[in-house]
């Protein structure tokens, strides 16, 4: 005969398997709002290094004569100093470039491709971030049940996001 276990190892061991639950449950949480924060920083940094790091980078304008589906082009007029004008440079299209505008740009290394500088270029460089603030702020409030911490984040990617919106 099995002799019976005292009622507190039983409860005890509740305990222990629902704190391991919860452990589990906000280090799998936290894992994914962590890895959705550096997605974002890794799609900005793209273009963001370009744009924030401009020491040594030709930089000049577009003046945007076409544009087909992924991109526009048109003649860069250099403005720094060792920078030399080109006929034709690529920009990406989006709802911020227009045919017939003229775009402060700055010319990524050994190509003929350009990104928007100035506060437009930082912010619109930085919207994947914003976006991953808000998607991160999801899992903070509902995985990890920090909700302050989730609308800072939130607050700080609607932020980010409307800036990006108007400044373009």
């Amino acid at each position: 005969m099995i002799p019976a276990m005292p009622a507190t190892t039983s409860v005890s061991a509740r305990q222990a398997s629902a704190a391991a639950l919860r452990f589990g449950r906000l280090g799998a949480m936290g894992a994914v709002a962590v890895v959705i924060l550096v997605a974002g920083v890794w799609a900005s940094w793209g273009t963001a290094q370009h744009v924030m790091l401009t020491k040594g980078r030709e930089s000049g304008t577009i003046e945007v004569t076409r544009c087909g589906e992924d991109t526009c082009t048109g003649p860069y007029t250099p403005v720094s100093e060792g920078s030399t004008a080109r006929a034709g440079v690529v920009i990406e299209k989006t709802v911020a470039v227009r045919k017939g505008e003229t775009y402060t740009v700055v010319v990524k290394p050994s190509s003929d491709e350009v990104v928007r500088s100035g506060p437009a270029g930082i912010l619109y460089a930085w919207v994947p971030l914003g976006g991953a603030l808000l998607l991160a702020s999801v899992v903070v409030a509902g995985g990890l049940g920090r909700t302050r911490g989730a609308w800072v984040m939130a607050g700080a990617g609607v932020v980010l996001l409307t800036a990006a919106f108007v400044t373009i």
